[in-house]
C-alpha cells in the first residue's frame, strides 16, 4: 500500500489564539482531516498579539513535503510570520508562502483546495482569490 500523497498544510496567524482556533476549526470541518491546519494566535502568556517562534514552530508543524501557506489577520502579524519564515529551516521556507488573502475565507478555501491535493501555487492562489469572494448581500 503506498503512502497517500503530502498535501499543502495551512497555517492561521491572528493576534487572537481563539480566533486562530476557531479558523482552524471550521477549515478542518471543511476539509477533512488529511489537511495540516495550524494556529499561532495570541502571545506566549496568552494575552492578544504574535509571536514569530510560535509561527515558526507551526509552519514547520504544517510542512509534509508539499508547501506551507500562511494567513494573518493584520499587519503586525504579516511582520510576525515573515520574521517566522525566517527561522524555519530554508528548506521549508523555500516551499512556504505568506498569502494576502482574507484570514477567515481564505484559510477555508485553501484548506479545501489542498484536500483536493492541489499544489502549493493553486492553494496559494485561492486564498488570495478568496478576497473577491461574492456575498451577494442586498
Amino acid at each position: 500500500m503506498s503512502e497517500p500523497p503530502a498535501l499543502v498544510g495551512i497555517v492561521v496567524v491572528s493576534h487572537s489564539a481563539m480566533i486562530a482556533e476557531g479558523v482552524v476549526e471550521l477549515a478542518a470541518q471543511m476539509a477533512g482531516p488529511e489537511v495540516r491546519l495550524l494556529a499561532a494566535g495570541g502571545a506566549i502568556d496568552g494575552s492578544l498579539g504574535t509571536d514569530a517562534g510560535r509561527i515558526a514552530e507551526a509552519i514547520g508543524r504544517a510542512d509534509t513535503g508539499a508547501g506551507v501557506v500562511v494567513l494573518a489577520d493584520l499587519g503586525s502579524a504579516v511582520l510576525s510570520a515573515k520574521v517566522a519564515l525566517e527561522m524555519v529551516d530554508p528548506a521549508i521556507a523555500a516551499r512556504a508562502r505568506l498569502s494576502g488573502g482574507p484570514l477567515v475565507e481564505g484559510s477555508v478555501v485553501a484548506a479545501v483546495q489542498a484536500s483536493a491535493g492541489d499544489d502549493l501555487s493553486a492553494v496559494l492562489e485561492a486564498a488570495e482569490e478568496a478576497a473577491h469572494m461574492p456575498k451577494d448581500v442586498t
